[in-house]
């Protein structure tokens, strides 16, 4: 296997390089973070009491395939929101967050050579940043596909070169999407699934944003996986956003038998279980959808925020799903400067969540002129902030014109 020979080999991550931008920059006004999608929403409210309960768990080893209580909850949430019937011995592994097995995919479950030569592993662009990591951790390529406001922000797989396709083991897929919050219709995970079994590759499912939604709940790629191949998909979601707990960290993934088999052989090395009173919160907060209800609420008052604020700007797109807003503008980096160095807003350049595409796929850096924006704070902040981006971007355009 291949690993990148040096740390610099892999990409920079994104926030350490917006500290160094902003590092030598005075805020020019109360800071407010809105680069980082760290929820500020209130906590569950059953979580003190179930924690409190469960405290003579930190004194064990936690299972490493996850406590019976949470695996079954896990399956029985999924079975409500997406109609599909799991096995929780089989068909689940709860995770140290969902980055753990985002990270863990690929090192789990990409072959060292696909068709005689090193595996390719396809990627949106812009992307989270640990799918790139991985598959180089993997010995894969990763191969950035472009996802843009000319394809709806979802990328084409299938318009990738054949050459690259025959080679290609995995796909990452997010949706909601970060950062556009472009959303993955039936349609597409079942262009995407046919893609999959054409050119014998695996679909990781990036769902973390799902319960974040304005109108309809986004299709789940494990409902349209029904009539496929059930190692083909393997689905990732989390606490962090639907319920607002990141720092819980507790998510999982759910997949075919030899999949998870695979998943949980790797964590036993190299894993990191979740201590048990974790668990049963977790498993607490999985049966619970009343605090998600409340949640989705407070963020369609700051969406329709946005909308009134900037719907009339060029450049802004209202989305569909989870709690970012992808604006464009002139120069990412220049106007996260602005923001922060006039209003104290902290925004994240765009091209720092993405990479160059290959010229075939037509090259350049999507992410590059536009600013992500994360609607977290509370709902008067987060009108200062809108405010301000107002501002800038009109004055932006003055001077350019």
């Amino acid at each position: 296997m291949q690993y990148p020979q040096r740390f610099s080999d892999l990409p920079e991550y994104a926030f350490p390089r917006l500290r160094a931008l902003l590092d030598p920059v005075s805020p020019g006004g109360e800071p407010l973070p809105m680069s980082i999608g760290e929820p500020m929403h209130p906590l569950p409210p059953m979580l003190d009491e179930v924690l409190a309960q469960n405290t003579a768990g930190f004194a064990k080893y936690p299972p490493n395939e996850g406590v019976p209580a949470l695996r079954n909850a896990i399956c029985d949430w999924v079975s409500r929101r997406y109609q599909v019937e799991l096995d929780a011995d089989r068909h689940i592994l709860p995770l140290n967050g969902t980055r753990e097995g985002l990270f863990a995919a690929c090192i789990a479950l990409v072959p060292e050579t696909k068709n005689g030569a090193r595996p390719v592993v396809l990627l949106p662009n812009p992307f989270y940043q640990c799918y790139a990591v991985s598959a180089m951790t993997a010995g894969a390529q990763p191969v950035y596909v472009p996802a843009t406001a000319d394809n709806g922000f979802l990328p084409d797989f299938a318009a990738v070169p054949r050459d690259l396709l025959e080679r290609t083991a995995a796909v990452y897929m997010c949706s909601p999407a970060n950062p556009q919050g472009a959303v993955a219709d039936e349609s597409y995970w079942n262009d995407l699934l046919n893609l999959a079994e054409e050119h014998d590759f695996r679909i990781f499912a990036d769902e973390c944003y799902s319960e974040i939604y304005r109108d309809a709940p986004p299709v789940g790629a494990l409902s349209v996986a029904r009539d496929h191949d059930p190692e083909r998909v393997m689905a990732f979601h989390s606490l962090s956003k639907r319920s607002n707990l990141p720092g819980l960290r507790s998510g999982f993934c759910a997949g075919g038998p030899r999949t998870i088999a695979a998943m949980k052989q790797l964590r036993s090395y190299a894993g990191a279980p979740l201590p048990i009173p974790a668990q049963m919160a977790a498993a607490a907060v999985w049966a619970d959808e009343a605090h998600v209800r409340a949640n989705r609420a407070l963020y369609a008052e700051k969406f329709d925020l946005a909308d009134r604020t900037l719907a009339d700007m060029p450049g802004y797109t209202s989305p569909q799903a989870g709690f970012f807003l992808w604006i464009a503008v002139r120069d990412d980096e220049e106007m996260t400067v602005r923001l922060w160095r006039e209003d104290g807003v902290k925004v994240l350049p765009g091209s720092y969540l993405s990479r160059d595409t290959d010229p075939r796929l037509g090259g350049g850096n999507p992410g590059a002129g536009y600013i992500r924006v994360a609607l977290v704070a509370p709902k008067q902040d987060v009108a200062r902030g809108l405010q301000a981006i107002r501002v800038q971007i009109e004055s932006e355009r003055g001077a350019a014109t």
